[in-house]
């Protein structure tokens, strides 16, 4: 098997491997103790990582595939939608929140299939970008949650993070863009669809 032209080349197997990472996730996360939630944190950030190197790949070597095409959004929704989830029985985020995140997600895909059904592009603005990014840092503090030293163990207040209150804090800044970009979309697929 050519790793670099065939139809399993390798941005679509790392992306295939962000799809089973989101089982590892959802178990860590039922029972998040503070090493779990390390483990889950871990394995959520490579996924996010491997999210740009696949597409970074796929376009470097011109192996752009119908699969690919399909399997990198659907990895990064899975994940995100299975670790937003997790975090509600936990109070780590609220439900609110998450239902939001989750209906914006759904409502601009299935618009995205209307549209592509059509025959229609509708191109994907920076705020959706934006508001991936912020998610990916979000969701791994709110994953980490509780207190730690970052300056080498040193146990003084002043190196001390909340990762809850730092997760939080992308991740409100996330739901804005999230809403944001998902009335921009709306407005420009009404736009395309009257034209």
């Amino acid at each position: 098997m050519n790793l670099k032209t065939g139809r399993l080349n390798l941005p679509n197997l790392i992306t295939l491997a962000r799809i089973t990472a989101v089982p590892a996730v959802v178990l860590l996360m039922l029972s998040p103790s503070r090493e779990n939630s390390m483990w889950a944190a871990a394995i959520f950030g490579v996924a996010a990582v491997t999210d740009f190197i696949d597409g970074w790949l796929a376009r470097k070597w011109g192996v752009v595939t119908v699969l690919g095409k399909f399997l990198d959004p659907l990895a990064d929704k899975l994940i995100v939608m299975a670790a937003l989830i997790m975090l509600i029985p936990h109070d780590r985020a609220p439900a609110w929140a998450v239902i939001l995140i989750l209906s914006r997600e759904m409502i601009v895909t299935g618009l995205r299939s209307i549209a592509s059904s059509e025959g229609i592009v509708i191109d994907a603005s920076n705020l959706g970008k934006y508001k991936t990014i912020y998610q990916m840092v979000a969701i791994p503090g709110l994953m980490l949650h509780y207190d730690y030293y970052w300056f080498f163990g040193l146990q003084w207040d002043f190196f001390r993070v909340n990762m809850h209150n730092f997760g939080i804090f992308f991740f409100y800044i996330a739901l804005g863009l999230t809403v944001w970009s998902g009335i921009d979309y709306l407005h420009k697929f009404f736009r395309v669809l009257t034209r």
